[in-house]
């Protein structure tokens, strides 16, 4: 089997992907994640997930790279990583009542064939009316400082959603497992 990577250094993702049980090393892919101008937010999560993989593949020319990434919107009005209490607070007062789209992209790039595999899983999430002081209280609490959309639903932000929608319930946490235990099974890896 090649070499399994996960193109990113995300906590959450490695998490993710450590249920498989497969063996994998993580590198830092160095990619602008700015949007193109007039780039649907779909399309800039696909396209950050590919370039993401693609990032590290002269460093591992016969391995299997997985690229990942989420973008978080509610029409034009994209939602990133707030990386400040105060941008977490801003997010959530924004997001309180709203549905909120988290299109996580997914990409099984082969390094030795140049050949990939791409799939972007939509997430519908419905944030409940907050008040202030739940507001304050889950970020004081949670501290989702590096979480697209100030939330992180496998933990306490569960309890500020009204409904999620969507194929894959890993996808919101960023990285569709479905997709990709198919994308890698189309590579000859055995998963299960």
């Amino acid at each position: 089997m090649p070499t399994l990577i996960l193109a990113s250094t995300s906590i959450y993702r490695k998490a993710l992907l450590d249920r498989f049980g497969l063996d994998f090393t993580t590198a830092r892919p160095e990619v602008d994640e700015t949007p193109h101008p007039g780039e649907p937010p779909a399309t800039t999560a696909e396209r950050l997930a590919l370039e993401k993989a693609r990032a590290v593949a002269s460093a591992y020319p016969n391995a299997l790279i997985i690229g990942s990434d989420q973008v978080a919107y509610r029409g034009e009005e994209r939602f990133h990583k707030p990386g400040t209490v105060e941008n977490a607070i801003a997010q959530l007062r924004s997001m309180s009542g709203q549905a909120i789209i988290f299109h996580t992209a997914v990409c099984l790039y082969n390094s030795r064939t140049g050949t990939h595999q791409l799939e972007g899983v939509p997430t519908e999430a419905r944030f409940r009316p907050l008040s202030e002081a739940e507001i304050v209280r889950y970020v004081d609490r949670e501290r989702p400082l590096d979480c697209a959309g100030s939330a992180k639903s496998e933990g306490l932000g569960i309890s500020l959603l009204d409904y999620m929608r969507g194929d894959d319930p890993t996808a919101l946490v960023g990285l569709p497992l479905i997709a990709l235990a198919r994308m890698l099974r189309a590579e000859g890896v055995l998963v299960p």
